[in-house]
């Protein structure tokens, strides 16, 4: 078949798992990715868009980051493979000519969310009275950025479509601390949450903040959803939808 356009956001995602099964992240990140590019380069499309990650950012201690920041101090072997992925489509996009766009997301939250991230786990344990872990003591920061604010975000980009290669940041430009995420969370569910203290984690960072004036040089108006307004709204949902609520008692 032939299509004008391509959006991958497929990916093994998640850092601590790429710890105890490295191999899955380069089957799926790189050599899935691959295939990917392949068929853009064997079917020509007008643009193809795909999810990157703030985890390329690494150990980058300067804040905001910025797409003009060097990348080449990982934290993670999640964040090398997304890394590869701008390089692999950067070098397609020079050889072959397919208009590439690849999209920085910071730690995306809401609804349909994958259950092994933080916020959707610290829900399922709240609601069940069991003790949630924060790593760094909960001092870790994370830029949330609300699911349809992203989504909103990479269809706007899909109608610009680049000379070659080009890469954006998409985050909330927010960053919070995970304690006072838990708290939020806590508000919102209206019950108190039982907290473990842990140090640091391998692989993590202790903060990620999303610039995204190039963004918005494009003229591309980013939604900024208020994080209370978020966790109500993926609460509403956990509630409503009976798949969601299986771990809960």
């Amino acid at each position: 078949e032939s299509f004008d356009y391509v959006i991958n956001l497929a990916a093994q995602a998640g850092v601590r798992y790429s710890l105890a099964n490295p191999g899955a992240y380069i089957d799926s990140n790189v050599h899935g990715f691959l295939n990917i590019l392949e068929a853009c380069r064997n079917h020509p499309v007008k643009h193809l868009l795909f999810a990157s990650s703030s985890s390329v950012y690494g150990l980058n201690k300067e804040t905001p980051f910025s797409e003009d920041d060097k990348t080449d101090s990982p934290a993670s072997l999640y964040g090398c493979t997304k890394k590869m992925d701008e390089l692999m489509a950067h070098a397609y996009s020079h050889l072959f000519g397919i208009p590439c766009t690849g999209v920085r997301l910071f730690t995306v939250y809401g609804p349909w969310g994958r259950p092994d991230m933080a916020y959707f786990n610290f829900t399922n344990k709240i609601y069940r009275g069991e003790p949630i872990d924060l790593f760094n003591s909960g001092m870790m920061s994370r830029d949330f950025t609300y699911v349809s604010d992203a989504v909103n975000a990479l269809a706007d980009l899909l109608k610009i479509i680049p000379d070659m290669f080009s890469v954006y940041n998409i985050g909330n430009s927010s960053p919070v601390s995970l304690t006072e995420f838990v708290e939020t969370l806590e508000s919102v569910i209206g019950k108190k949450a039982i907290i473990n203290k842990l140090p640091m984690q391998l692989g993590d960072v202790e903060k990620t903040y999303a610039d995204t004036k190039h963004l918005e040089d494009l003229g591309i108006k980013f939604q900024r959803t208020p994080l209370k307004e978020g966790l109500d709204k993926f609460v509403q949902w956990f509630n409503s939808i009976p798949s969601a609520k299986t771990h809960r008692t």
